[in-house]
């Protein structure tokens, strides 16, 4: 028979073994637990709930186990940390803190089998938790507070610069982490909180003071420094879920509320940073700023404005120059060539090719790159900038290696995409490339000209380039058709021309417009032409020949009497000049009825013929320009130190024509792209119209917007589009 345990003789076996745990927990003298000792006290326990009822005291232990950490926490604990403060308060706590974990670990094991079945069954609190609720509700609660003023004030002293005891911190935060009782609800209610305002309080101090303390990149170290010792706070002591709190802290006080006072800073903010290339600093500020949500936009926005300064300044010099000298486009592109290198360093390097940087440069060099200097265009400086690189291999003075000239020529093609006329560029670009074919006696038509053509196609589709590249062909067959035609007079000895004669045939629709007229030519010139036509038909039956005589080039054999002179001249002043082989005094009114040429084409032969530098013909009466009353003789006294000269015609400024053409192809390219549009959506409001038009061609140029109304007009009155009867402002395509 077993025998039955009462409760009270039982329970003053737990006792004993109870006495002697807290008496080994403050320190008394006392020998550790044996192992008879612990299987005593459990034999105890157990028997003690495995009784049938009446005598199954399970509740009562585990009612009497929740009272031994009362009368614990009351009677000892709470006594102990009476009248402690500060560190003092801190160590205490952490203590009894570690003590009643101990408690907890050795009394669960003494009356384990409650624990195991009796509250499993009941659903209660385990005997753990009731340990730590015990402590939570009689302690925790009763010191909290204090508590975290300690812990407050201890982070503030460590913030300052003082030594602290980081492990004692640590135990005691932990204490307000484990009362949560697998939650972060104290720990962030008690102290947390706390500590964030705290936080607030301190760095928002600190901001006002340093801000007007230190330059800009002694306060980025400064914020840098602070950022980094919170994050290591929350390593050593913090919980890690308020690194970010305490962290996104630190950036709003230090960075975003004086984003703006410390990037203006005067001397030593971000423009100063850029102007001195502080490269170390700028990386600093992207560091700091790159982590905060819209941080990085005032950084982007001065580092545009910087950027933009930089640019109108080229600009402004640009200008002052062509107002006393002309535009000199070697020394403009080449000055933004090198600005945009630098700060594209400064995108990759120090801001680690952000996509807001790229954008920032973008926009920066898109507002001074379509700007006009004087009355050129930035499209047409460009083109003017590339041709002369083409066609002498040179900046100014300095004479380029190819590799040099082709690196020069790729930044040329990169700047393009900040200026919106992209078309105009193309057409001043072709109309270059033209006279470097025609006139250029380099071999222009060879690899530097191509490259820049794989360049721009690569860039901007074949729609780009294909006429250029079709000029680019026409010239390598007229190469080959040139020596064919030797081949042929040399056959044909009877057919021989009596000079050298050599014709470029061009396809139309690849070349710019040229001027053509019916001159009476000499009838040498006239032999020579009909030779070649002969030639040609034999094989192009079905083509027909333009000629442009405003292109040709002649080498003419001028006798004077000190001396011969050749003179390359072009095939009208050719004209011109031959007729004085017949007739020794010519009118003006004579020279324009035997050439069948308009009074203004012959006003600008005679010009350069009699006016200019080299005066071939004598003028009556002498004048710097030419009436219809002149006369005009063969100045046989002429003469000139060089055997051969050149003598130009006045300039002529094509600017405007082609303005005006590529005005006009624009005005077929909105009516192609609204078309289009309209096509594929059938009905669109007119300001989703005029937007998408918009988005479809600024690839190439800006469409103004009233251009693109009277386009639309145009449309409805050629029956593309209606309006719709109910809503005017809505466009229907007609089919």
């Amino acid at each position: 028979m077993v025998e039955i345990i009462e409760l009270e003789q039982g329970w003053s076996v737990m006792q004993v073994g109870v006495r002697k745990l807290t008496r080994i927990l403050e320190g008394e003298p006392e020998s550790p637990f044996e192992a008879e000792a612990y299987m005593r006290l459990y034999t105890t326990s157990y028997n003690m709930c495995i009784q049938k009822p009446p005598n199954d005291y399970s509740q009562d232990l585990y009612d009497r186990y929740r009272k031994v950490f009362e009368d614990y926490s009351k009677q000892t604990v709470l006594p102990a940390l009476k009248g402690k403060h500060d560190e003092y308060m801190l160590k205490e706590f952490a203590l009894r803190w570690a003590n009643n974990k101990v408690m907890v670990r050795w009394l669960s094991r003494f009356f384990c089998y409650i624990d195991r079945y009796y509250v499993a069954r009941r659903s209660l609190s385990s005997l753990t938790d009731v340990g730590l609720i015990c402590f939570r509700d009689l302690v925790y609660t009763e010191l909290q507070s204090s508590a975290k003023d300690s812990v407050l004030a201890l982070i503030h002293k460590e913030r300052e610069g003082e030594q602290i005891d980081r492990a004692l911190l640590k135990n005691v935060i932990d204490i307000y982490v484990q009362n949560g009782m697998q939650t972060m609800e104290k720990y962030e209610a008690d102290l947390e909180k706390f500590l964030l305002q705290d936080s607030t309080s301190y760095y928002s101090r600190k901001a006002s003071s340093w801000i007007q303390e230190y330059s800009c990149p002694e306060y980025m170290v400064k914020a840098e420094e602070c950022l980094k010792k919170e994050k290591e706070r929350v390593a050593y002591y913090l919980h890690a879920s308020t690194e970010p709190k305490l962290v996104a802290i630190v950036q709003a006080e230090l960075l975003v509320a004086v984003a703006k006072q410390l990037l203006e800073k005067e001397h030593s903010g971000c423009s100063a940073l850029l102007r001195d290339d502080k490269m170390d600093d700028l990386s600093r500020m992207y560091r700091l700023y790159e982590p905060i949500p819209k941080g990085l936009e005032p950084v982007a926005d001065a580092f545009k404005n910087h950027i933009t300064a930089e640019g109108n300044a080229l600009i402004k010099q640009a200008e002052d120059a062509a107002a006393s000298g002309g535009v000199q486009e070697q020394v403009l592109f080449r000055s933004i060539i090198e600005l945009h290198d630098k700060y594209m360093v400064y995108v990759k390097e120090c801001f680690l090719r952000h996509s807001l940087f790229f954008k920032a440069l973008k926009e920066a060099f898109e507002i001074f790159c379509n700007k006009k200097v004087g009355a050129s265009s930035s499209a047409e400086l460009l083109a003017a900038f590339c041709d002369n690189l083409l066609r002498k291999g040179s900046l100014g003075a300095e004479k380029l290696s190819e590799d040099a000239v082709d690196k020069m020529l790729e930044n040329a093609v990169q700047l393009l995409a900040y200026i919106c006329d992209k078309d105009l560029f193309a057409e001043f670009y072709r109309k270059k490339l033209a006279r470097r074919l025609l006139f250029d006696r380099k071999d222009n038509e060879g690899q530097p000209e191509k490259n820049v053509l794989a360049k721009l196609k690569e860039v901007y589709g074949l729609q780009f380039t294909s006429k250029m590249e079709g000029m680019l062909t026409d010239m390598t067959l007229s190469k080959e058709l040139k020596d064919n035609f030797g081949t042929h007079l040399i056959k044909h000895t009877l057919r021989q021309v009596g000079y050298d004669f050599t014709v470029t045939v061009l396809t139309t629709g690849f070349w710019p417009s040229y001027k053509t007229s019916d001159i009476n030519l000499p009838s040498e010139m006239v032999n020579g032409i009909e030779t070649f036509k002969a030639f040609y038909d034999e094989d192009h039956k079905h083509r027909r020949l333009m000629w442009i005589y405003s292109l040709g080039t002649c080498h003419v054999n001028g006798r004077f009497d000190s001396k011969p002179v050749e003179l390359v001249v072009s095939t009208y002043q050719t004209a011109v000049l031959l007729l004085f082989n017949n007739s020794d005094r010519l009118t003006f009114q004579e020279i324009v009825e035997q050439l069948n040429l308009s009074p203004e084409d012959v006003t600008r032969l005679l010009l350069s013929l009699s006016c200019a530098k080299y005066k071939i013909l004598k003028k009556e009466p002498v004048s710097k320009t030419i009436s219809k009353d002149d006369s005009f003789e063969f100045n046989s006294k002429f003469t000139d130190k060089m055997r051969r000269i050149k003598i130009p015609l006045p300039p002529v400024d094509e600017r405007k024509k082609i303005v005006e053409d590529v005005d006009k192809d624009r005005r077929y390219a909105i009516d192609a792209a609204l078309v289009r549009i309209m096509k594929s959506r059938k009905v669109l409001p007119h300001q989703q119209l005029v937007s998408e038009c918009v988005e479809l061609l600024s690839k190439m140029f800006k469409p103004d917007i009233k251009m693109i109304k009277k386009r639309i007009e145009d449309l409805i009155t050629r029956d593309y589009l209606m309006r719709d009867s109910d809503n005017p402002n809505t466009f229907k395509y007609i089919a």
